[in-house]
């Protein structure tokens, strides 16, 4: 929205002898015997996939720092994805109550520091209240005041905003609580929490049924990898549902998604504003391409889960400590302000658009040329 460039071309890179069309015109069963399942499809594991925990990139360590001194460096690993393939930063920021003012957050990383200075007179006390908690840090498995953390220093901990930054993305990862072995977990890239008022599911498998629930299970559960006597020797936030909760939920209620000039107020293309290839995308969407089926206008969301089955395409391995085998039903996800939100998947493993549209090629068997190809990645990035 302030100029990223947004990363383009497929990524993925194929298995030697054999192209994107030939993959196309296989059978599930053909590809998993010839073991010609593209490796960056496969599921993607965390930076040190049996250590797990948060891990932020750097731009938000070195800005985080020099804001508030509180520093989100771990000793043990860094963040792996590159700088150029993850959302601008800071991210803008929207509400639904002041459309008018375009980005609230002024271009600054929303903080401790100056939260009040941008909201106040924006929020009434109950929202500023919520967002203040948003950006208040709390001890997490890793951030922490015990020996047993992975900052040099002793941490305050992490805040909601850390990982959500301005109500957005930073591409932050840590692992999913509620699976196990470990090498089962599923690697997670943050979502966005824009347009989150629109959503009836939360967290990618979870099926958390309200943004209170989700808000509670984090500080509760997620901080801390689901172990609740760990959360307590850590220092676990209980939040109070009747009014800390609600005035966070509020808050995160009111972030809208990024303007789409091209859209109508149906969500849809407005076709005096689109060029052709944008309408044929939109077209190759809503038909051939399959993507409306999960994603109908005006958000592109049914707000289900779905199983995608990837498994039927290869042969279960270990992956860098992670056991690529099912990856079972997920949540779908808005796709309104896609190109602000790389990477893609709930775990990250597509880079860009063009990456996404040739993984779900294979998956749903739709066969598209090339040209349909670049017509529906027009589309996704008026979205």
């Amino acid at each position: 929205s302030r100029g990223k460039p947004v990363q383009g071309g497929v990524r993925v890179k194929l298995p030697p002898g054999v192209t994107w069309q030939q993959l196309a015109q296989m059978t599930p069963e053909q590809i998993r015997e010839k073991d010609l399942w593209p490796a960056g499809f496969y599921p993607l594991p965390h930076p040190n996939h049996a250590e797990g925990g948060m891990v932020f990139p750097q731009f938000h360590i070195d800005e985080l720092k020099r804001q508030t001194g509180r520093d989100l460096t771990r000793f043990d690993l860094d963040f792996d994805l590159p700088d150029h393939f993850l959302p601008e930063f800071p991210p803008p920021m929207y509400l639904t109550t002041r459309p008018d003012l375009g980005d609230v957050s002024r271009g600054e990383l929303v903080t401790t520091q100056n939260y009040y200075r941008l909201f106040n007179g924006i929020l009434n006390p109950k929202q500023l209240e919520g967002l203040r908690l948003l950006v208040t840090p709390f001890p997490q498995q890793q951030f922490n005041l015990t020996e047993d953390r992975r900052s040099r220093e002793p941490s305050l901990g992490v805040s909601c905003f850390d990982c959500h930054v301005n109500g957005h993305t930073n591409g932050a990862t840590h692992l999913v609580g509620d699976i196990r072995p470990q090498e089962f977990r599923h690697r997670i890239d943050t979502p966005s929490l824009r347009g989150v008022h629109i959503q009836r599911l939360f967290g990618s498998q979870r099926a958390l049924r309200s943004i209170e629930d989700f808000t509670e299970f984090e500080q509760r559960a997620a901080y801390f990898d689901g172990d609740p006597v760990m959360a307590t020797k850590k220092g676990v936030n209980i939040l109070e549902r009747g009014s800390q909760v609600h005035f966070m939920a509020e808050f995160q209620n009111l972030l809208d998604f990024p303007p789409a000039p091209k859209l109508g107020v149906d969500g849809r293309l407005d076709r005096s504003k689109a060029t052709p290839e944008e309408i044929r995308g939109e077209e190759l969407f809503f038909g051939k391409a399959k993507c409306g089926l999960c994603h109908p206008a005006p958000y592109y969301t049914d707000n289900l889960m779905h199983n995608l089955r990837t498994e039927r395409f290869y042969k279960p391995r270990m992956i860098n400590g992670r056991m690529a085998a099912a990856d079972g039903p997920i949540k779908t996800f808005p796709l309104r302000g896609l190109k602000d939100s790389p990477p893609y998947l709930h775990d990250g493993r597509l880079l860009t658009i063009e990456d996404t549209v040739e993984f779900f090629n294979l998956v749903l068997g739709t066969n598209l040329t090339e040209e349909e190809k670049r017509a529906l990645v027009a589309f996704l990035r008026v979205l």
